[in-house]
């Protein structure tokens, strides 16, 4: 198995629409070995939307981790001091997120277990989903990508013509964007054609 024991906190934010494409991903990395825990945004954690009910995620999300999802600060800020995760990861990652994670405020349970990890410079992968990636958030975007130990998952355009400014990770990529950032290495390309309902 490629992450056999591997200790992969897994960070949810709220890219609702997102999170469906992630589920599958996050049953891969189980698949692989991965000792995952998972982490929610407040947002994540507390919100029904047309896309699910926050119950049901979390249930879900506990039956693959075997793991409740730490949802506090309080929760997540022994990840540094512990050094309890080889890899830090993202998905979805929100325009708001990426937003704190630039500027370095760690306000949120996502954030925090993200400043706790880097500490020990171990590496954070990030799939982002933002509706504005290359609007208000592409000054942000290119702060991330310039960042030691950040790691992108591969990213496009989602629907250029009705939503030219957003920008969405592929991922199906996200497993291998893991194993390459153990490595110390991006995955590349880092952009990809990404339209909905291509491969």
């Amino acid at each position: 198995m490629k992450l056999q024991g591997m200790r992969i906190g897994f960070g949810f934010t709220g890219s609702y629409c997102t999170i469906p494409e992630v589920i599958p991903e996050v049953k891969r990395l189980k698949d692989e070995g991965a000792d995952l825990f998972p982490i929610f945004s407040s947002a994540v954690f507390e919100t029904d939307t047309r896309f699910g009910k926050a119950e049901d995620l979390q249930k879900t999300i506990y039956q693959i981790t075997g793991r409740e999802p730490w949802q506090s600060l309080v929760e997540v800020e022994p990840i540094g001091p512990k050094r309890l995760l080889d890899i830090m990861v993202v998905a979805p990652c929100t325009g708001t997120t990426l937003g704190r994670l630039a500027l370095g405020i760690s306000d949120t349970p996502v954030t925090l277990a993200c400043k706790a990890h880097l500490r020990n410079n171990r590496p954070v992968v990030v799939a982002i989903s933002t509706n504005d990636g290359l609007g208000a958030n592409l000054s942000n975007l290119a702060a991330m990508l310039n960042r030691q130990n950040i790691y992108f998952v591969p990213f496009g355009q989602d629907d250029p013509l009705r939503k030219p400014k957003s920008l969405v990770a592929k991922m199906t990529l996200l497993q291998e964007a893991i194993i390459k950032a153990l490595k110390g290495e991006q995955i590349q390309p880092v952009l990809i054609e990404n339209i909905k309902g291509k491969e």
